[in-house]
């Protein structure tokens, strides 16, 4: 099945880089893009140090392609730590490995390599190679490597034509401080070199991804769809929702990364807003909030479409249709 998938990628699709920290939740969404060949043209896998250390992420980007067969597919690393902060990873969460599974297992070590260029220098020469307004960045991780391309070459801003990232809250609080959301806790920084840069900017934050819930009967659900990939998905939730269960007393884990790939798939899953969105990059209690004007209170600019709302049935109804294009 994912040969034929392979061979089917055609450049009619979107054309998508995935910036990733992998990360169970960014496995999830790397699996989603990888099913989705009609509607998504992607171009790279670019890793970044986040839930657990570069080295990581990105031979846990790997694991993931080859999981679903994906051996082609150019995997980029990038930067290993924020542009200002030390990197604080989220091992308590995704285990040492960033894709621990139940009983103590991790998936098989990848024979794929890395590309040898750095993930920023991808970014920028993709950019400026290919027609203006035609690629779309999806950072599902800390924003530092998208930061880091717009800084060393200004000419790509425009060039961009969106940036579907998933980071922050616009309404519900922290899921790191009371303040702050895991991904942009980590690169404030980068947070607000992106937030700043006119680009067209859609937000998956917390306020929309703790909606989509892996329930029992929807983890049930995926186990039962028979295929190789979908039970190791099972797993992958068994072990992350185990976290979204102790700590906040859900139903299951929150896929957070894949809201990223489900509105590339179907924007109607989300409810959008236009605010303006700001970042506090001042150290404190504060540090790493995504400050939201949601009631307009200000004259600040809007810059960016924050999600509020999700069909959480219609979301995994997608989800679940794309892990039946896998083996």
């Amino acid at each position: 099945m994912a040969s034929q998938i392979m061979e089917s990628i055609t450049m009619d699709g979107r054309k998508i880089i995935l910036d990733c920290d992998p990360g169970h939740d960014d496995a999830i969404a790397i699996l989603m893009t990888l099913a989705s060949p009609e509607e998504l043209d992607l171009l790279g896998l670019t890793c970044v140090g986040g839930n657990v250390s570069l080295d990581m992420t990105s031979r846990n980007a790997l694991k993931v392609c080859e999981l679903a067969g994906f051996t082609n597919i150019a995997v980029y690393s990038g930067c290993e730590r924020p542009m200002v902060r030390q990197l604080s990873t989220a091992e308590n969460v995704h285990g040492k490995s960033g894709l621990d599974l139940p009983g103590g297992t991790v998936l098989p070590e990848p024979t794929m390599s890395l590309r040898s260029q750095h993930a920023v220098d991808f970014i920028i020469d993709t950019l400026m190679s290919e027609s203006t307004g035609t690629i779309t960045l999806c950072p599902t991780g800390p924003l530092t490597n998208i930061a880091v391309a717009m800084i060393r070459e200004p000419e790509i801003i425009p060039r961009i034509q969106e940036i579907v990232f998933m980071g922050g809250s616009a309404i519900n609080p922290g899921n790191t401080t009371p303040a702050a959301e895991f991904n942009i806790y980590v690169d404030p920084h980068a947070a607000h070199v992106v937030l700043s840069s006119g680009v067209k900017l859609v937000m998956m934050g917390l306020d929309v991804t703790h909606q989509v819930q892996v329930t029992p009967s929807r983890l049930q659900t995926i186990k039962t769809l028979g295929r190789r990939v979908s039970q190791t998905v099972a797993d992958l939730i068994t072990f992350y929702g185990s976290f979204d269960l102790e700590q906040w007393g859900m139903e299951g884990a929150a896929l957070h990364d894949p809201c990223v790939i489900a509105y590339l798939l179907d924007k109607d899953i989300f409810t959008l807003k236009h605010v303006n969105v700001e970042v506090e990059t001042n150290d404190g209690l504060a540090l790493g909030e995504t400050v939201a004007d949601w009631k307009f209170v200000t004259d600040r600019p809007l810059n960016c479409h924050v999600a509020y709302q999700a069909d959480a049935d219609r979301f995994f109804e997608l989800l679940n249709d794309r892990l039946l294009n896998l083996p």
